[in-house]
């Protein structure tokens, strides 16, 4: 489990490249369209020209022909009704601002028919009072945006919230928290669909981190401290590029011009976590990408990720995946595009 997400102890299984999986992104009334505009981002994207293969298809579909967006910024006519949700891999629940709002009927029926017949169900946002309502998330637990924490947890008391991450991947249901962080579970599921080589390339598209370290704390409403300084990203930039070598947080701090107490300090306001659980991120990443693109022998991707040696190679990838570097190079070579 990373500081910014829950994930289960085992990834999903990737369909073949060469049968796109099948996500349908659901809206109602009210929805918010920055959520929809993340999703249409990360699945409806046409991705051949970079990935060499097109890894999803996505369908917009609602319970009416017309549905107006949040606040009435303006109206959508969607491509398909609910039937849709009946061949769906992948079912994005709608989100409302509007929480009071029950959710129509026909929309949690045909989401809990989903769900029963095997679709992997994703909540953004205010996503988890769908999925909540639908009855999918009892005894589970879930994300939902910061500010509705209280309401959400008097309003489903039996629905483990966990506030303080920016998403949750329990399996075939996934959740997150506010606006942005519906990218971050985005290309977290990319990541498990297609491996991380992948991600970061859509990454890079949406110019966009392939992962936040630090959880939706770090957001908190809190006044606003004055700038004194320049951000770290020289120095996020520089480790970046020297990830094999033996860098430490003093090498860090050397680097930014400050003292380990300072650049901790900013680690935790302009990232989100420490300087050393950032570092660990990049290195497990770039371990991630070098399994599935070569053939190197363990010693060897541990030493060129910085992580020094195989025994911790292991540990540290099965505790930020839930896998192994065998199963990480299994899923994901055999079905990697052409080069």
């Amino acid at each position: 489990m990373s500081q910014g997400s829950l994930q289960p102890d085992a990834g999903t299984v990737p369909r073949g490249r060469g049968t796109p999986h099948r996500v349908v992104l659901v809206v109602d009334e009210g929805s918010n369209p920055f959520e929809m505009a993340c999703a249409c981002e990360v699945f409806g994207a046409r991705r051949a020209q970079d990935l060499g293969f097109e890894p999803y298809t996505l369908r917009i579909v609602a319970p009416g022909r017309r549905t107006t967006m949040r606040d009435g910024l303006f109206r959508i006519t969607a491509d398909d009704d609910l039937s849709a949700l009946a061949t769906a891999d992948t079912v994005i629940v709608p989100n409302r601002p509007d929480v009071e709002t029950a959710s129509r009927p026909a929309v949690l029926r045909a989401i809990r028919e989903a769900h029963d017949r095997g679709a992997r169900m994703v909540g953004l946002c205010t996503g988890a009072y769908t999925l909540a309502e639908a009855g999918l998330l009892s005894g589970r637990p879930a994300a939902v945006h910061w500010q509705l924490a209280d309401d959400f947890r008097a309003r489903f008391p039996d629905v483990d919230l966990r506030p303080d991450v920016l998403f949750v991947d329990d399996g075939d249901v996934l959740t997150s928290a506010g606006s942005a962080a519906a990218l971050d579970l985005g290309l977290h599921i990319v990541r498990n669909d297609h491996g991380a080589e992948v991600a970061n390339q859509v990454s890079r598209r949406l110019v966009f981190a392939a992962f936040r370290d630090g959880g939706q704390r770090q957001f908190v409403e809190r006044s606003v401290p004055r700038v004194t300084h320049t951000p770290l990203s020289a120095t996020l930039d520089w480790a970046e590029e020297h990830l094999a070598e033996p860098l430490t947080v003093a090498d860090l701090a050397a680097h930014a011009h400050v003292g380990v107490t300072t650049l901790h300090r900013r680690f935790r306001a302009e990232v989100g976590s420490t300087p050393l659980a950032w570092l660990t991120g990049r290195r497990v990443l770039l371990a991630e990408r070098l399994l599935e693109r070569d053939d190197l022998p363990l010693d060897l991707v541990a030493q060129r990720s910085g992580l020094g040696t195989t025994a911790n190679l292991r540990a540290l990838i099965r505790r930020h995946t839930g896998s192994t570097p065998s199963v990480v190079r299994a899923r994901f070579r055999a079905t990697a595009p052409a080069r």
